[in-house]
C-alpha cells in the first residue's frame, strides 16, 4: 500500500472509531465510548506521524515520541501533543482502565471533541 493510501486508511479508521464512540455514548456506555474515542485519537495521530515523518508508529509510546519529534520541528503541532496526552490519560487510562469516568459530562465532552482532534490532525498532515 502506498504511503498516501495508508494515511487515508488510518484517518478513515479514526473516523469509524469515532462513530463507534458516539454510538456507545448514545447507549450510555461511557467507558466503552472512551476507549473507542481514544482509539480514534491514536489512529489519527498515527496517520499524522506517517504523513509527516514517513513512518507509521506501532505502539502508543512510539506515537507519542513521533508526535513530540514533529512538534519540536513545527510549533503548530504542540497543541495537538497536549490534547493527545490529555486523551491518553483521561479516556484510555482513567476512564477505560481504571473506571474513573467522572465527571461524566466532562468525559463525554472529551469524547465528542475527538472529531475536532481528527480534523486538526488531518489538516496538519496535509501541510
Amino acid at each position: 500500500m502506498l504511503e498516501t493510501e495508508r494515511v487515508a486508511a488510518l484517518f478513515a479508521d479514526a473516523r469509524e472509531l469515532y462513530a463507534d464512540a458516539r454510538e456507545q455514548l448514545e447507549h450510555d456506555k461511557i467507558r466503552n465510548a472512551a476507549e473507542k474515542a481514544w482509539g480514534a485519537t491514536k489512529r489519527a495521530t498515527d496517520a499524522l506521524v506517517l504523513a509527516r515523518a514517513g513512518r507509521e508508529p506501532r505502539t502508543t509510546g512510539r506515537t507519542l515520541r513521533g508526535l513530540r519529534e514533529l512538534s519540536r520541528l513545527d510549533a503548530d503541532l504542540k497543541p495537538l501533543e497536549s490534547r493527545y496526552t490529555h486523551k491518553a490519560y483521561v479516556l484510555h487510562g482513567a476512564c477505560f482502565y481504571d473506571g474513573m469516568c467522572e465527571p461524566e459530562d466532562s468525559v463525554s465532552a472529551d469524547i465528542r471533541e475527538t472529531i475536532s482532534y481528527i480534523r486538526d490532525a488531518e489538516e496538519l498532515a496535509g501541510r
